[in-house]
């Protein structure tokens, strides 16, 4: 029995949840529509992925600063700011009609979306004890995979009755005003551990070489799920897969992996259930760099288990490992993940024009010149949790001999 967890921690974790389904949303939704602004708008290749940038520049912003004002104004504070950004920025993405204004309502869209990972975060890890903390953020990580695969069938039912482009952006408002009415009105939890509502206390636990060994981690999970997600459809398209079921069977599977997630850690600890995941990813992304026609949806079922943990145990072992960096050293090591990931996606394209070079050197072309191409750069994305399990078994057998006082296992419900 969790006597320390307050009355309302369930109406904030689902709160929690469709702030999250927001988050999938306007990643699903407005991703979507942005070929047909690009086309509306007369806007340049270039123009597009600066529009598409924001949303990425925000979500780091936020959590930073989400992180460090955490213990100071509160959570409830944060998420009414993140309801504010999340309604401009979709109303002005819905009317809208300047390359200006959709720069602003994604840099909006992605400020509110940091906030729900600066709030949300520290709030369920205060909220729950033990491993029901561990489960409970699994639980909320769930719905950004799954939110992306509700939201992305609804933009096609959505397309297939002629509901197109910006029209589709109202969607974005339903879960939005769900959560803001879920918290309107409530309390907050109280820091579990009254020092890490200080800054000062926040920022000694995270320049400490167990963070910043975290943090390493942190980029190499986030490079490791995001990368290939953003280019494994195009790629495969030529393999005689289709782009559409992969994505929404890599999306479904690790939205159910994630609802179980908090049984794994029970059973496996979160080092345990980190060092499976990056074997499972190297696995998976090897495949996808190997295999075509049916087998890449193998590689979709073995790659979305892999990555399903990642995020939310990276989150959790802040928390618990390390839990005098309270809110911030939750937000911070968020923003390495999404800061690492804008950084690498620039480069995972020029690896794929340096392997599409390669490949028509040795004379290949088409539909051909496409999959090898992109095959042989999925075999250098490889590296990225191949290097997880060398560092994630160092981290299994550090965290294993640390010390009492140092440490904070997660305790048995």
């Amino acid at each position: 029995m969790e006597t320390n967890t307050p009355s309302n921690a369930n109406r904030l974790f689902y709160g929690s949840c469709f702030a999250l389904i927001t988050t999938a949303f306007s990643f699903a939704i407005a991703a979507g529509i942005l070929d047909q602004l690009k086309t509306e708008l007369e806007l340049t290749a270039g123009q597009a992925g600066l529009i598409t940038s924001m949303w990425f520049l925000g979500f780091p912003i936020s959590m930073v600063i989400g992180g460090l004002i955490y213990h100071k104004v509160g959570g409830k504070v944060i998420m009414q700011f993140a309801f504010f950004a999340h309604a401009i920025g979709i109303l002005l993405l819905i009317f809208s009609g300047s390359y200006m204004l959709l720069l602003v309502a994604n840099l909006l869209i992605g400020l509110g979306n940091g906030c729900t990972e600066a709030a949300c975060n520290p709030m369920i890890a205060d909220a729950y004890e033990g491993n029901r903390m561990s489960k409970m953020l699994n639980r909320f990580h769930m719905w950004f995979p799954g939110g992306i695969a509700v939201g992305s069938l609804l933009s096609s039912f959505m397309a297939s009755n002629d509901i197109m482009g910006q029209d589709q952006v109202w969607l974005l408002l339903i879960p939005a005003i769900i959560y803001a009415y879920l918290f309107f009105g409530q309390s907050w939890p109280k820091a579990k551990v009254q020092e890490a509502a200080t800054i000062g206390v926040n920022l000694k636990a995270i320049a400490t070489p167990l963070f910043l060994f975290i943090g390493v981690c942190m980029a190499l999970t986030a490079i490791s799920e995001f990368g290939p997600n953003q280019w494994v459809g195009l790629i495969l398209a030529k393999s005689g897969a289709q782009p559409m079921i992969i994505l929404a069977l890599t999306a479904g599977l690790m939205a159910v992996a994630r609802y179980f997630g908090g049984d794994m850690v029970a059973k496996f600890n979160q080092t345990g259930v980190l060092l499976g995941s990056a074997i499972l990813a190297t696995i998976g992304i090897y495949l996808f760099s190997t295999q075509t026609g049916a087998m890449a949806y193998v590689a979709a079922i073995v790659f979305a288990l892999g990555i399903a943990y990642f995020w939310p145990n990276m989150i959790g072992l802040v928390a618990t490992k390390i839990p005098k960096s309270g809110a911030l050293g939750m937000s911070i090591i968020g923003a390495i993940g999404m800061f690492a990931n804008s950084i690498f996606q620039p480069i995972i394209g020029g690896w794929i024009d340096s392997d599409k070079a390669a490949a028509a050197a040795e004379g290949f072309t088409g539909d051909e010149l496409e999959l090898v191409s992109g095959q042989a750069t999925l075999g250098t994305m490889v590296l990225f949790p191949a290097i997880l399990i060398v560092l994630f078994t160092l981290l299994y057998f550090w965290l294993k001999n640390r010390s009492a006082d140092d440490a904070s296992p997660i305790a048995a419900q």
